[in-house]
């Protein structure tokens, strides 16, 4: 299956990407298919060959996420950007563990019916 991704590119702390596409597979430096643009994150500049992605999306190849996220800003994709970072495995408490741990604890009286005049301790 073939991706759209970026392949890193430029000296150390000085990266620049190059768009490929490629197997989805393949490692980083790996054999690629076609160069269809270039990224630069320090400059923000970038060069996007946007017929020949058009030409790739529609055969089948698919962009990465971070890729999908370029393309949208540029205006190449009329789709809605992909969360590219994970989720955290945290769980909210369900609504059945919180009556359940309520229910355990004494009630405390409420504030209107403690007595005006007795002092809270």
């Amino acid at each position: 299956m073939l991706a759209i991704k970026l392949k890193r590119t430029g000296k150390k702390h000085q990266a620049s990407f190059r768009i490929v596409v490629a197997e989805r597979r393949s490692k980083l430096g790996g054999r690629s298919t076609e160069d269809l643009g270039w990224l630069d994150p320090k400059n923000k500049k970038n060069n996007l060959e946007k017929d020949r992605i058009l030409y790739w999306i529609k055969v089948g190849a698919k962009p990465t996420a971070t890729v999908h996220n370029l393309l949208v800003k540029e205006g190449i994709l009329k789709e809605a950007k992909v969360p590219v970072h994970k989720k955290s495995k945290k769980q909210p408490e369900t609504a059945q563990t919180a009556p359940a741990v309520q229910a355990t604890e004494p009630s405390a009286p409420k504030e209107e019916e403690k007595k005006e005049g007795t002092p809270e301790t």
